[in-house]
């Protein structure tokens, strides 16, 4: 049964007070499909803007199998023994046919699930492009206003997430693991053209060397690939969330660039906002189109025509948005 919602004032008292569970229903709120959940969330983002800010962002990014979960646990771990508020917002994947997601991330991460001072959100990703979930950002301002110094975001690790991830965190950390790319030759763009830093993970037993040789490779592929930023070059280091070691580096690397552009946080922020902002216009869009009856009644046919080769999808893409057209004239 769905518990009762709780009024607006409610929700904002919660959250400014440090009341977990009043933080877990807000941003089930925020990640709702009901248009009056949709509604009250806004408010209370809004209500609680002005108190966000003040964490760091960084998103966590990698193949599967790279063991992003076990590196934030121990990651978070230690953030927390240094006396900080850890956020983490872990996205897990949707079922395209069910919608359904596993959200096994709090087994995945058993320490920072029972510490105190850390905060883990599994969230369905809902199929949104890149593996991100399509709230996110909503979620990470609560958990700022919340009072959370360091908001970590895992992402699923497939196809566009590096980049849609990229475009709300403040670092962008990719773990990497050794042999995983075959050599200089088989190291693809992708994440190397928008991470802040790479770690070659599960630098541990046998696996020394050859994550030592990794980074190597690593560091070369990034000098190739972003020889004109003179900004910052990702650094590459080696660690082991299992053993637990290389992992203070790690900080102390994402320290180093927080400080070297802490100037230019806020314009960067600025801009993930707007973007951010236009994403959520045309999802918003794109779920009126496919709302209106008389698009849904044409659907059908267009897509088995689209699908049989009778029409090709730039015209079958027009006829939708000229229904599309004339249901907005018909509702003024």
């Amino acid at each position: 049964m769905r518990k009762r919602v709780l009024s607006e004032d409610a929700y904002v008292e919660g959250i400014t007070s440090g009341d977990r569970s009043v933080l877990a229903r807000a941003i089930t709120l925020v990640e709702s499909e009901r248009a009056s959940d949709a509604a009250l969330a806004s408010r209370i983002i809004t209500r609680t803007l002005p108190l966000g800010g003040r964490a760091y962002r960084v998103g966590v990014s990698g193949v599967p199998g790279v063991g992003k979960s076990t590196f934030i646990d121990a990651f978070g771990t230690l953030l927390t023994e240094e006396g900080f508020k850890v956020a983490v917002l872990a996205v897990d994947p949707s079922s395209t046919i069910s919608g359904g997601s596993i959200l096994g991330d709090k087994t995945r991460m058993p320490r920072l699930s029972r510490d105190p001072s850390a905060f883990v959100r599994p969230s369905p990703t809902g199929g949104t492009l890149g593996g991100v979930a399509r709230k996110t950002q909503e979620s990470m301002l609560l958990c700022e206003a919340f009072g959370f110094d360091v908001v970590l975001v895992e992402t699923v690790g497939v196809g566009q997430s590096e980049i849609m991830v990229s475009e709300m965190v403040d670092f962008l950390l990719g773990l990497m693991l050794a042999g995983a790319g075959d050599g200089l030759q088989g190291i693809k763009r992708g994440i190397l053209e928008v991470v802040d830093m790479v770690a070659v993970n599960k630098a541990d037993g046998d696996n020394v060397l050859a994550a030592q040789r990794a980074r190597r490779e690593y560091e070369l592929a990034l000098r190739l690939l972003r020889a004109g930023e003179d900004k910052w070059m990702p650094p590459v280091q080696t660690c082991s969330a299992r053993a637990g070691t290389g992992l203070r580096e790690l900080w102390e690397a994402i320290q180093t660039h927080r400080n070297r552009f802490e100037t230019e946080l806020n314009q960067l922020r600025g801009r993930q906002a707007v973007r951010w902002m236009w994403r959520l216009v045309e999802d918003s869009l794109s779920y009126e189109l496919k709302s209106a009856w008389n698009v849904r009644e044409v659907t059908p046919g267009i897509e088995a025509k689209v699908a049989s080769g009778e029409l090709p999808p730039t015209l079958a893409a027009n006829e939708l948005l000229g229904a599309f057209r004339a249901f907005l004239d018909s509702e003024r």
